[in-house]
């Protein structure tokens, strides 16, 4: 019964994102909040659980004329009730008890006078986690970010329930004087501040204090204290940031920059020439599988093992060595340890025509299919049965320049042919196709340059889970940092030989190539 219980309390925090502000945390927030001069006449906790955040309100803004507490647990609502029943503020102080999702709240908002305080600590958890527990807590399903067609159906969809809500609070303050203050992640409040500048909502003064959640909260997430005022003095495009509730001096400033959010506005400044839209280099991610037990082999002596180390006997037409990030980031990647099952040349090819040309390979897929039909990702459904993602003539170019997504440093790489054939890599690796040493030593030497890495980490957020990105990388001109370095006529000379048609048209060649011409029997 005690297990049963203490499980019922997991699943509705989690559901709720229920993780209650410690009163010293929300205290100090709330000074801050006063510190930039804002006085409120009415303050909202939209989620207030127990209250800490509406009860530092009371006692820092006591010339408020309005106090509105909601949420959508009653256990909460009920001692926070009992905390105020003596308060002198008390008939100032509305509680409501509901679903965040449901509550009318322009009718709410249209009786409270201004300037509003929307201040509090939104639930920190992500929609498809809500979704997973079949949770009716959550927004009504849409592409609320206007997220491309692959990008709202490969994880990019999935967005914190925070998120969501402290957008509606700009809604609410598009055209009326107030502030937020919320705690959030940091992830959470650079994408709804990216949001607002691009929308030309009226913010300013906007500030993010850096806390550490793992001592208020015991989670291991890098969190903030946002705070933004609306609709007082025009707008900016900046936002100082500190490195805790305490700290008076501000350690960055982030800003809004060519419809970008970036991490060093003084850098990025200073850089930005080399800012465009290089059409001869396009950067390209890795392969796609989601089935790394079964697509991955490792090479020991003659044998091929898979993950779930049997041993594996297929033709050699389809397999290529393969790095990974860890190999890419660690400089494991002279000799290749794993290979990668490629069973297309490009997305959306058919993949019957192994049982054919591979007999054996198509053998082992099939002894498999059940692996293949587990694969979570909405993007295998109505496609070939053992189809790829991340494919293309790109992917067999002999040479590449790779980074890994995943590591915390800017380190480009030249990677040449394995055992004959070109290396491929997985989805954690962005790269550029190449078609020699010379060319892809060019491109490393350049994008290792001081100013190459001044330019990039001036937009790098470091602690995020994947930190380099291809919408990072694509902003980097290539011929403009050439000039830079004065290394413009290197630049055309392997622009001009290779040809943006006659890349094209070798490319395809070579993947015909490489399925018909190289044997390496002793992996068979």
């Amino acid at each position: 019964m005690v297990i049963h219980m203490l499980h019922t309390r997991i699943t509705k925090n989690r559901e709720y994102g229920d993780f209650q502000t410690p009163s010293s945390l929300a205290t100090q927030a709330t000074q801050l909040v006063k510190s930039m001069g804002l006085r409120p006449k009415s303050i909202i906790e939209p989620t207030c659980g127990r209250g800490q955040f509406l009860l530092a309100s009371i006692a820092g803004f006591p010339n408020a004329q309005s106090y509105v507490g909601v949420d959508i647990n009653s256990e909460h609502l009920r001692e926070l009730k009992n905390m105020i029943l003596s308060h002198s503020y008390k008939s100032r102080i509305r509680l409501i008890q509901s679903n965040f999702f449901e509550l009318q709240w322009s009718t709410l908002l249209n009786t409270l006078p201004e300037p509003i305080l929307i201040i509090g600590n939104p639930p920190w958890v992500t929609n498809s986690v809500l979704s997973a527990l079949g949770s009716k807590n959550i927004p009504e399903k849409s592409n609320f970010a206007n997220r491309s067609g692959l990008e709202a159906i490969t994880g990019k969809s999935n967005f914190d329930i925070s998120e969501w809500m402290i957008l509606k609070h700009f809604e609410w303050l598009r055209n009326r004087r107030g502030a937020i203050a919320m705690l959030c992640k940091n992830a959470v409040a650079r994408k709804v501040l990216a949001h607002a500048w691009k929308e030309g909502l009226p913010i300013h003064d906007t500030r993010i204090y850096r806390i550490d959640a793992q001592k208020y909260f015991n989670v291991a997430v890098d969190a903030c204290f946002f705070v933004s005022k609306f609709g007082f003095n025009g707008a900016s495009k900046d936002c100082k940031v500190f490195n805790d509730v305490y700290d008076s001096s501000i350690s960055d400033v982030i800003g809004y920059r060519d419809n970008t959010i970036v991490r060093d506005v003084n850098e990025y400044d200073k850089w930005s020439h080399l800012r465009g839209a290089d059409y001869s280099y396009v950067w390209r991610s890795g392969i796609k599988h989601d089935n790394a037990k079964v697509m991955e082999l490792i090479s020991i002596g003659n044998k091929l093992l898979n993950g779930h180390e049997n041993l594996v006997s297929v033709e050699s037409s389809y397999l290529y060595p393969l790095l990974k990030s860890s190999d890419i980031a660690n400089g494991r990647h002279t000799m290749p340890s794993r290979y990668l099952l490629v069973t297309q040349n490009s997305v959306g090819e058919d993949t019957t025509h192994i049982q054919y040309d591979a007999p054996k390979t198509w053998s082992y897929l099939k002894a498999n299919a059940a692996s293949f039909s587990k694969r979570g990702s909405s993007i295998y459904k109505k496609h070939s049965q053992f189809s790829i993602f991340g494919v293309g003539a790109y992917s067999f170019t002999p040479w590449k320049v790779a980074i890994s997504a995943l590591y915390k440093k800017l380190d480009f790489k030249p990677i040449g042919p394995m055992d004959e054939r070109p290396v491929v890599f997985d989805d954690t690796i962005c790269f550029l196709p190449c078609w020699s040493r010379q060319e892809a030593y060019f491109l490393v030497d350049i994008l290792n340059s001081p100013p190459a890495k001044a330019f990039l980490n001036s937009m790098i957020f470091w602690a995020d889970k994947r930190p380099i990105t291809i919408d990072l990388l694509k902003r980097l001109n290539l011929y403009a940092l050439s000039c830079e370095l004065d290394k413009e006529k290197m630049y055309l000379n392997f622009t001009k030989r290779r040809g943006i048609q006659q890349f094209q048209n070798n490319t395809n060649q070579l993947c015909m190539n490489f399925r018909s011409s190289y044997a390496r029997p002793r992996i068979d």
